[in-house]
């Protein structure tokens, strides 16, 4: 029984001590998955804190599952991404749980400029999961086709989030 209390005491001071963003020099890397209309793939971010609720970064993207939509194959350029971001991570703003961020942001990209939506959770001081939502507001190309259309267009990301 002593084992059993030991054991419950140690996991529930390790996720007590949990905090999903800490402010200024906090720094997040995520590695998920990407799913997109025609194609899936691998994505990852990393976010250093500038102050309390901000937060810059970028991230990556590279679709492993590209549907063949054009009579080429897709290419690396066409399956790759990455952009710049700015996050305004709100979760005390809005008072829930340390554990918990929400950040919404803007990120400028090979391909747009667009918002994203994310939350983050961590279960220890060093590890959680993430999810996040992201679409363009503004596509350098007016009228995306074929593989012009990967990476431009609304994406769902969920994975791992790490405290570095």
């Amino acid at each position: 029984m002593k084992k059993i209390l030991l054991m419950a005491a140690l996991a529930f001071t390790c996720v007590a001590g949990a905090q999903a963003y800490k402010g200024k020099g906090d720094t997040k890397l995520q590695i998920g998955f990407n799913a997109q209309d025609h194609a899936n793939g691998n994505t990852g971010t990393v976010d250093f804190g500038l102050g309390k609720n901000l937060s810059y970064g970028f991230s990556a993207t590279y679709l492993l599952n590209a549907d063949r939509i054009e009579p080429k194959k897709a290419g690396f350029y066409d399956r790759a991404d990455l952009k710049a971001r700015l996050n305004a991570n709100i979760g005390d703003v809005i008072g829930i749980s340390d554990k918990l961020d929400v950040y919404p942001g803007l990120n400028l990209g090979l391909r747009n400029f667009g918002g994203h939506l994310g939350v983050r959770y961590f279960f220890t001081d060093g590890f959680g999961l993430f999810s996040e939502v992201s679409t363009p507001f503004a596509r350098y190309k007016n009228n995306p086709v074929g593989y012009d259309y990967y990476n431009n267009q609304f994406t769902f990301q969920v994975g791992a989030s790490f405290n570095l």
